[in-house]
């Protein structure tokens, strides 16, 4: 089947375009590749935003997970250089921040990954951001259209959570599982013992 990008509102990219305007938002650490440009700055690739509510773990409490902003990713001379998210506000949207890092990267291979994952899928797919704030991960969420919850995949960006294979693709309900859970103590090793007096000096 296919992979569905939904168009952002128009006061999502009206909310990008002025941060690119921005001098103050320019400042941002975040927006370093975008201060000092040689050609136009291009908002691409807009992904809805959603965050995963607190004690989900399975993929029909995914479901439920709200809509708070789309990310863009921001081209310079056919290149990634940035991402712009945007949060809801009363204004339609408003401007959050800019960011950089190996998210961008990430999230280009993982839109690749899910176009060629779709087309052996039953039923069309459409893309989404999760944000998983407690448990410090992001992973790209392919939304079953006109499927069951349970058909949802989720792809963790990288770098991923201990544990979580980055650009695997992951039932959502398997991963949310794996990630409720508390994390294993590590093993105590114990020491080595003293060398005794006759041992030969170590090099």
């Amino acid at each position: 089947m296919t992979l569905q990008t939904p168009q952002p509102p128009p006061s999502a990219l009206r909310a990008v375009l002025a941060a690119l305007n921005s001098h103050a938002a320019l400042r941002q650490a975040g927006a370093a590749a975008l201060r000092s440009p040689t050609g136009p700055l291009q908002p691409s690739h807009p992904l809805a935003v959603h965050q995963l509510p607190p004690g989900t773990a399975t993929a029909r409490a995914l479901a439920e997970a709200p809509r708070t902003g789309w990310r863009f990713l921001i081209e310079h001379g056919g290149q990634v250089v940035a991402a712009a998210e945007v949060v809801k506000s009363t204004e339609g949207h408003s401007f959050a921040h800019f960011a950089a890092g190996p998210y961008l990267d990430s999230t280009m291979r993982a839109l690749a990954q899910a176009r060629h994952l779709v087309q052996s899928l039953r039923t069309s797919h459409q893309a989404r951001l999760l944000s998983m704030p407690g448990h410090y991960a992001t992973a790209l969420w392919l939304h079953g259209i006109d499927a069951a919850p349970e058909d949802d995949l989720l792809i963790p960006l990288a770098p991923a959570p201990l544990g979580v294979a980055a650009h695997r693709a992951h039932p959502a309900g398997d991963l949310l599982a794996l990630l409720a859970r508390p994390a294993a103590a590590a093993p105590v090793r114990p020491a080595a013992p003293a060398p005794l007096a006759a041992a030969v000096p170590a090099l």
